[in-house]
């Protein structure tokens, strides 16, 4: 999908279906809803919603004949719920709900449209849902990790860096999966003799820009980046800073190894977002999301950029080459 056919799709204004334009001799028509951070650069998103619609097609459901897909797409909270409501007044047959911020704001205006998820970070705990395998309401999907992997992205850190004894989570403070992740990592830290602080992504770019400067004004440092949409919206920024810092960075999945991040350890976009477009097919056939077990990831990706290894002047040990599922050159 090229970048400005995403960003027209993302930008869709319409607010009706034009069902009868669509209709092929009385094939009845659905409406799938999409609501997804805003990051049009993003090539996992790119590619996460590919993935979604071309799994759709292959079960059958194709745009513009016998679906119709309406897609939203927001970076800020209150642009979340207004994009939320606007797609549950479009009496959509289901919507595809991407993030940990995307599917709060759809269940605050709708308790009856059904819901399929992705990368969204412990929805029991969030009160999204009743129980992994019986949700129980409007709502089910697929979470990105559980809280435990949060540790694993420190130990992947002192690995990759054994002479790091300080490290910098960039996270949401204000979310449940924010406060979740740094819990897991600060109390992984002890064991790995790593100081642990915390950097707000609420804060505005050069609050930001300036914690990070004075978080490596002192030696042996590396950053954590846990997984929130405002990760995404600072992606750049957060790539740049660690370049400019010369920061060991771990990151919580590929997309930012690809935009020049250095390691990431977590789950895959792609198997995500086709996981999903089954979920709809089946909720589309008639079942009900309430009787379809939230997934979590059976298995999670190492990627590495050794050319942003080589500019950190970091040899990554065989031992993590060994189990990368791709290195990036």
């Amino acid at each position: 999908m090229q970048r400005r056919d995403f960003i027209k799709v993302i930008a869709g204004s319409a607010t009706s279906w034009p069902l009868a334009a669509l209709a092929q001799q009385g094939e009845r028509v659905r409406r799938i809803g999409v609501l997804m951070p805003l990051a049009t650069d993003d090539a996992d998103l790119r590619a996460g919603y590919a993935a979604f619609v071309e799994a759709l097609q292959q079960l059958g459901w194709t745009d513009g004949r016998n679906v119709q897909i309406q897609t939203r797409s927001a970076s800020q909270a209150s642009d979340f719920r207004r994009h939320a409501t606007d797609l549950v007044a479009l009496a959509p047959d289901v919507i595809f709900s991407n993030g940990n911020a995307a599917l709060p704001a759809l269940l605050q205006v709708t308790h009856t449209v059904p819901i399929v998820f992705v990368a969204v970070t412990d929805p029991v705990g969030a009160g999204f849902i009743e129980s992994m395998a019986h949700p129980g309401g409007n709502a089910t999907g697929f979470v990105q990790f559980e809280y435990t992997l949060s540790g694993k992205w420190l130990e992947l850190l002192k690995e990759i860096a054994p002479s790091v004894n300080r490290a910098a989570v960039l996270r949401d403070p204000t979310l449940a999966n924010g406060i979740g992740q740094f819990a897991i990592i600060q109390s992984a830290a002890p064991a790995l003799g790593v100081e642990v602080t915390g950097i707000n992504l609420r804060d505005a770019a050069g609050d930001i820009e300036r914690a990070v400067t004075a978080f490596a004004g002192s030696p042996n440092g590396g950053l954590i980046l846990a997984g929130s949409a405002l990760a995404v919206t600072h992606r750049e920024l957060v790539i740049a800073l660690a370049a400019k810092h010369k920061l060991p960075a771990v990151y919580y999945r590929r997309g930012f190894v690809a935009s020049g991040g250095l390691i990431s350890y977590g789950y895959n976009v792609l198997q995500q977002a086709r996981g999903a477009a089954g979920y709809v097919d089946r909720i589309l056939k008639g079942e009900k999301p309430a009787d379809l077990p939230v997934q979590a990831p059976t298995k999670y990706e190492l990627v590495v950029n050794l050319k942003t290894a080589k500019a950190l002047g970091l040899t990554i040990p065989q031992s993590v080459l060994a189990r990368a599922d791709e290195v990036i050159e």
